[in-house]
Formats: structure tokens, sequence, C-alpha cells
């Protein structure tokens, strides 16, 4: 898996994420918001499938192979 997440999109994915699950933990958003999980984990790993799929990478660096 390459990374395809740039890292401000990442961070925007984490705190996202971390916010529904606290406000679905603490009961005022219905079961819905533990769907925060999903932006989440894309955020933490760098990767997101549906991305991946359509061809999108919003990550600047650059893959280096020799």
């Amino acid at each position: 898996m390459k990374t395809n997440i740039g890292n401000i999109e990442r961070g925007i994915r984490v705190v996202g994420g971390l916010v529904l699950v606290a406000l679905a933990a603490t009961g005022t958003v219905g079961w819905w918001g533990w769907l925060g999980l999903v932006p989440m984990a894309t955020g933490l790993v760098g990767w997101c499938p549906p991305y991946a799929l359509l061809g999108i990478n919003t990550c600047k660096v650059k893959d280096q192979q020799a």
C-alpha cells in the first residue's frame, strides 16, 4: 500500500474521526458517530481504499524508486 493521503488531510481525518467517536461515546450523537472510526483509521494509516480505486493521490511526496 502506497500512501495516498497528504499530511494535512491525514490530520483533518484523525481529528474529525476523534470528534465523531467522542460525541458517540458521550451519547451526544447516535450510533452513526462511531463511523468516525473509518476516517480516523485511514488518517492514521495514510491510505484510503476509495482514493486508490479512483486514482486520487493528495500526498505530495513522490515515490522514490531506484
